[in-house]
């Protein structure tokens, strides 16, 4: 496993985008809009997702501010074989929330675990990323 992204929540994309870039430095790596979700999915690193662990940010289109709390959404993890992970991951006392497949309003295989404080933890199977 390795990491791939951390996703935040935020309230204006565009600002959001100005500060990751023009401030932080870093790239605009991939933006999509999902128009039957109501949200755009914008990727920025310091190197390419392949490589590099990225930030997603996340604009959900009727939603204009989230309070601190709300605003963390979850890690994610690639793996070669999410239905393997995931069973091994259950083996060992974990619990698998969303079971494997594909996204909402897209075509990636994910599933969702529950770490004991309530986190998510994003699997993404490798092989279905660059369709979505």
């Amino acid at each position: 496993m390795r990491m791939l992204h951390t996703m935040l929540r935020v309230g204006d994309l565009e600002r959001s985008l100005r500060f990751y870039t023009e401030v932080l430095g870093m790239q605009l790596l991939r933006r999509k809009d999902y128009p039957s979700g109501r949200f755009t999915l914008a990727f920025v690193g310091y190197g390419e997702e392949s490589d590099h662990t990225v930030l997603e940010l996340t604009h959900n289109w009727d939603t204009d501010h989230y309070a601190l709390g709300d605003g963390y959404g979850h890690i994610a993890l690639g793996v070669d074989d999410i239905h393997a992970t995931c069973a091994a991951i259950a083996e060992k006392g974990g619990r698998v929330v969303r079971e494997p497949g594909p996204m909402k309003h897209g075509s990636t295989v994910i599933a969702f675990v529950e770490d004991p404080d309530g986190y998510k933890v994003e699997l993404i199977q490798l092989a279905s990323r660059a369709s979505s």
